[in-house]
Parts: C-alpha cells; sequence; structure tokens
C-alpha cells in the first residue's frame, strides 16, 4: 500500500562532494621531477635550478599566507617565459592555477591550468593530474560539457582501466547533465571495481547516494530499494531507514514498509511528523490500530503531530477502530468542532449511540443535519431515530424514521425500525391505557 509517494529530491553540489581537494600545493623536486620524466614515454625537457629556485621561493611566500607577494614573484618568473621551456612554463602556470584556487578565484584558476595543459612536452602524468583538476573545477563551476571533455582527454592518455574517481566525476557530470543511462554506468563501474577491489576498499557513502538518484530518475525502483538496503546496512542513517520503508511501500511490499518503519521507530529515527503519522497509518491498516492510536496520542502529546482536524480525525478513527470508543469520542468531538460540515457529528453520533449514550447521540446527530455537507442523510436520521426510540420518545423517532425513509440508502432499515418502533408504541399506550383503567 502506497502511504506516501517517495519523494527523492537531491542537490548534488551538496550532496555528492563534487570537488574535494581539487588542487594539492605543488612540490618543485628538480630531481625527482626530472626522474619521474625519464619514465614517462614523451621526452620532456628538465626544470632547471634557476627556475625550480624561484617557483619554490613563491611555493614558500604562498604556504605562509601571503599571496600578493607569491604572485609577485610569479609574475618575475613569467616576465621570461621567452627563455623558459615548455615543462618550466607548466610549473610556473600550474603555481598560478594553485594560488588562485587557494583564494577561490576559480575562474583564474581554471585559466592557469588549461594554460599548464597547452604546453607541450609535459610528463604524462603531470598532464593528467592537471586535467583531473580541470574536470573537478568546471564540475564545480558547472560546466559538465567541459567537465566530460576534460575527463575524456585525460582518458585518451591513460592505458588501463578508468580510475573509480573518473568514473564518479564523469558519473556525476553526466547526472546533471540529465543524462542518466549514461551515469549510470559510469557510477555502477565505479561501485564495482571499489567492492571488488583486492585492498579491501569501502565505496565513498556519498557514490551510493548518486547511484540511488539515479535509478530514481530511471524509474527503476526496485533498483532504488536494493542500493537503499545496501545503505542500511554500511551506514545506518536514520533517513535511509525511512526511504527504505518508503521504498517498499512504492513496491507494495506493505509488511516490509512497515517492519522497516517500526525497527526505525524503535531506534528513534522517525521523528518528522509525516513520518509518524506514515507509521500510525500503517499500523490501522495492518490491523493494528491501537499501536497507532497510541503512537499518534504521544506524539501530538510530544508536540511532534499537531492537533489538526486531519490528525485528530485519523486518531478518532484509529481508536474507533481499535474498540476504544471512550478514547475515540473526545478526540473526535475536539475533530468535528474543526470542521466545517457535519460529517465527524454524524460519526461521533453513531459512535454515541452504540455506548447507548443517547441524548449526547441525539445533540451530535442534529449538529450534524444543522451543518450539512453530510454523505448519508438518511443515516443521521436513522440515529436520531433509534436514539428517540431508546428514550421512549416514539414521536420524534417516528418523525426521523420518516425522513430516513426518504434516502435510498437508509429506506429499508428505516422501514423495519418504524414497524417496530409503531408496535412499541402502541403496546406502551395500550399499557398506559390498562393501568388508568385500573
Amino acid at each position: 500500500m502506497k502511504i506516501t509517494k517517495f519523494i527523492l529530491a537531491i542537490c548534488l553540489a551538496n550532496t555528492f562532494n563534487v570537488v574535494s581537494s581539487v588542487v594539492t600545493a605543488p612540490q618543485v623536486f628538480a630531481q625527482e621531477e626530472q626522474k619521474a620524466s625519464e619514465k614517462q614515454t614523451r621526452r620532456t625537457p628538465a626544470l632547471r635550478t634557476r627556475v625550480y629556485d624561484q617557483l619554490a621561493r613563491a611555493q614558500k611566500v604562498a604556504d605562509e599566507g601571503n599571496t600578493a607577494e607569491a604572485l609577485e614573484i610569479l609574475d618575475i618568473v613569467k616576465s621570461k617565459d621567452s627563455s623558459m621551456n615548455s615543462y618550466e612554463l607548466a610549473m610556473m602556470y600550474n603555481f598560478y592555477g594553485f594560488i588562485y584556487y587557494n583564494v577561490e578565484d576559480y575562474d583564474k584558476a581554471i585559466e592557469a591550468f588549461e594554460t599548464v595543459v597547452e604546453q607541450q612536452p609535459i610528463p604524462e602524468s603531470f598532464e593528467q593530474s592537471t586535467l583531473f583538476s580541470l574536470a573537478q573545477l568546471q564540475m564545480m563551476r558547472g560546466n559538465y560539457d567541459k567537465t566530460i571533455q576534460y575527463l575524456e582527454r585525460w582518458e585518451s592518455l591513460q592505458a588501463g582501466k578508468l580510475p573509480v574517481k573518473n568514473l564518479v566525476l564523469k558519473a556525476q557530470a553526466m547526472y546533471q547533465k540529465k543524462d542518466y543511462q549514461a551515469a549510470s554506468g559510469y557510477i555502477n563501474e565505479a561501485i564495482l571495481q571499489q567492492e571488488n577491489s583486492e585492498e579491501g576498499y569501502k565505496v565513498d557513502e556519498n557514490w551510493y547516494v548518486l547511484q540511488r538518484a539515479i535509478y530514481y530518475e530511471l524509474k527503476q525502483p526496485v533498483q532504488v530499494t536494493k542500493v537503499l538496503e545496501k545503505m542500511v546496512k554500511l551506514f545506518d542513517r536514520p533517513e535511509y531507514w525511512v526511504q527504505l520503508a518508503g521504498m517498499y511501500g512504492e513496491l507494495g511490499e506493505e509488511k516490509k514498509q512497515l517492519a522497516i518503519l517500526e525497527a526505525a521507530y524503535q531506534s528513534d529515527y522517525v521523528t518528522k511528523a509525516s513520518d509518524i503519522f506514515n507509521l500510525a497509518q500503517l499500523y490501522y491498516y495492518h490491523q493494528a490500530p491501537y499501536k497507532g492510536a497510541r503512537l499518534m496520542e504521544q506524539a501530538m502529546q510530544d508536540g511532534v503531530l499537531e492537533k489538526n482536524l486531519r490528525n485528530l480525525k485519523f486518531l478518532a478513527q484509529t481508536w474507533t477502530l481499535a474498540k476504544e470508543n471512550e478514547k475515540a469520542v473526545p478526540v473526535m468531538r475536539s475533530a468535528a468542532a474543526l470542521s466545517e460540515d457535519g460529517e465527524l457529528d454524524a460519526q461521533l453520533a453513531q459512535i454515541l449511540l452504540n455506548m447507548d449514550r443517547f441524548e449526547d447521540a441525539i445533540e451530535s446527530a442534529t449538529k450534524a443535519l444543522e451543518k450539512g455537507g453530510l454523505r448519508n442523510v438518511g443515516t443521521t436520521h436513522l440515529v436520531l431515530g433509534m436514539s428517540y426510540f431508546n428514550q421512549k420518545r416514539y414521536v420524534d423517532a417516528l418523525n426521523q424514521l420518516a425522513e430516513a425513509e426518504k434516502h435510498a440508502t437508509s429506506r429499508g432499515m428505516a422501514q423495519q425500525w418504524r414497524k417496530f418502533v409503531q408496535n412499541e408504541k402502541s403496546t406502551s399506550e395500550q399499557l398506559e391505557a390498562e393501568l388508568s383503567a385500573s
């Protein structure tokens, strides 16, 4: 049974941690870089000592927080760019990018890193790391096509299978472009790689969040549910329990829905008014109305559930189903007072009649007719007739039963009651006559 539609709203910028450590501080160690470059298939020029010294000084100043001075040092280096080789130029612009990124001037950082990869030849590993930083920065700026372009350029330099970080970033970009099918392929491959990793790496929680969102957009509730089942086991967050219960409801697996939501409630994970109301509804529809009524009553006492018409009406109905009429009456009366039509007053009149509270039943039924808007006017007249009869007000009872006979839904019962009341009236009158004669 669908209690509420599982609504899944996701903001990637906040949820998926799109950019995490986009740029790390560049380290300038000439010998190490030269050794690394020698391992590359492409031959790259060396980073000379005079350039290294200036870049190292700029880095030191930047690390101390003096951005302006660091940029001045780099500008001096740049003034001699005609004498610099491609690797030196790339390292210089890499420093520019790092500094601009640290002061959150992302447009200039992107411009600097774009200039880095324009310098050729440079070590492939250097080019790849810069391309990935560019992809992350473009993602952060909302330029999803450029994100994918830089990732694909990165891929053109890669010999083996794609690392999971690339797959995840590409999945994020595809999701934002609403290409959910492509996004699904990338995030699924990333998660599969990580789950099957020999090193035993754990899958990042946000990857499952993205996978779940993609399946939701693809309208694949079974897959959404499977992801949430993993998330509940791995991360045990309250929202995942509630969402999993909602998905079981979407799939029509009501028993699982109730079991999960009840377990979540017992773990103090169900705190929102809407979720508490949903759990109460599940109790109601699974023949556990007393639990549902106690749940709602407690939530109202705690101030979590508002004492509005909807909540009071449902609480009264739940107490009634639980055969707790004494508890149902005051709640139903409060709900009826908030209602513009007389429907709840009519329901209250029937409860009171069943409790043999005939005077109260007459009062509520009369109020229901005065307020109007009843789905079955005849039944309310019938309740009045039966209440008057039990007070031995036979004339009033017959008048109300006559009104009930005018309505098809209550005509048959009203006719039976009319005959019975007439017989009782005649018997009563005959008895009174006999007593008077004697």
